[in-house]
């Protein structure tokens, strides 16, 4: 079943101004979504609004809360989230960061109080459409155990890196520390399909690819195994240090996953010198990457963010693939 991105986005949308959103937040939050399901990243658009519009009716987020500033220190302004709309405020958070590059070379925002941000590739891709190098990442409720462990005390914590090309086709990078996210194993869960490679433990403490299991014992695995583990704690602490938030740990006392810390960072490349170098030197970089020999017959080697663009052409085209059953459950709300 596919349905069309004006469609969908103006679902979102009525459903939003019914909830108490003012027009224009409404029109960004739904935009935001619907882009997300457009893009192929279907477990945060579509199949998270049902979601996201539970925590609205249990009082976790505040429709009309938004970001205040609580600091600057230097290139580094502080802001509380207000338990907002973790996407708006998430966008603001960047777009502020994007400011302050325009103005100094580099800004630094951090956020605490925030809700779930949604698909964090948004806000990379919105540094990358601003000529912004983009960095950002979030902390999350204890949901992957460290190396060496089978209790969850770390967060997958994704985080985004971008970098912008001329031609618009940019590079973004978007991961979650677990080798697959969350989101990721209930879409290979609810199409009744096994991951590609081992994702984690099953309940008997093996390796598995069975996307359920590794649901039910909260054992994904870590990218890189001890690495992922190392580097999703190092996450935690610089967001929450830096934004006087939440850590992991705390965010895992609460009744829900809510009052993350984040961090947004840009870099103008326009005021780099001799520009036009540096830009050929990307270019010389993701060609060499794609003229790679394939290991396998029918394959390609990709950049990051290249499958996102081709989805997104042809979900633009095709309609965006929908599970029926979700869609059934917007459309009656």
């Amino acid at each position: 079943m596919r349905i069309s991105f004006d469609i969908m986005y103006q679902e979102f949308l009525r459903i939003l101004l019914k909830k108490g959103f003012s027009k224009d937040r409404a029109e960004l939050c739904a935009k935001l979504f619907a882009e997300t399901s457009l893009d192929g990243v279907y477990s945060h658009g579509l199949n998270r609004f049902p979601r996201f519009v539970s925590l609205i009716d249990k009082g976790i987020v505040d429709v009309n809360a938004e970001p205040i500033k609580l600091d600057t220190i230097g290139f580094i302004e502080r802001w509380d989230g207000n338990l907002g709309p973790g996407n708006l405020n998430a966008y603001a958070s960047m777009e502020r960061a994007i400011e302050l590059a325009k103005e100094n070379g580099m800004g630094c925002v951090t956020l605490k109080n925030n809700n779930h941000w949604m698909r964090g590739g948004s806000y990379g891709w919105l540094a990358a459409e601003s000529g912004c190098i983009g960095i950002c990442w979030t902390n999350t409720l204890p949901n992957m155990p460290p190396w060496g462990s089978s209790n969850a005390k770390i967060g997958n914590n994704p985080l985004i890196l971008a970098v912008p090309r001329p031609n618009g086709e940019h590079v973004v990078l978007d991961i979650a520390m677990s080798q697959f996210s969350y989101g990721q194993l209930s879409n290979y869960e609810l199409n009744g399909n096994m991951l590609p490679v081992d994702g984690g433990f099953d309940t008997k403490g093996k390796l598995s690819k069975d996307p359920k299991e590794i649901q039910e014992t909260k054992r994904p695995l870590p990218i890189g195994y001890w690495k992922g583990s190392g580097l999703s704690l190092m996450l935690d602490l610089i967001a929450m240090t830096l934004s006087g938030g939440r850590s992991t740990l705390a965010i895992g006392e609460l009744e829900a996953e809510y009052s993350v810390s984040q961090l947004f960072m840009a870099f103008d490349i326009s005021k780099l010198p001799e520009q036009h170098l540096m830009y050929q030197s990307i270019e010389n970089t993701i060609q060499d990457l794609q003229n790679a020999e394939p290991a396998e017959d029918g394959t390609s080697v990709r950049y990051p963010g290249e499958g996102t663009l081709k989805t997104r052409k042809a979900n633009l085209k095709n309609g965006i693939p929908v599970e029926a059953s979700i869609w059934e459950e917007v459309l009656n709300m």
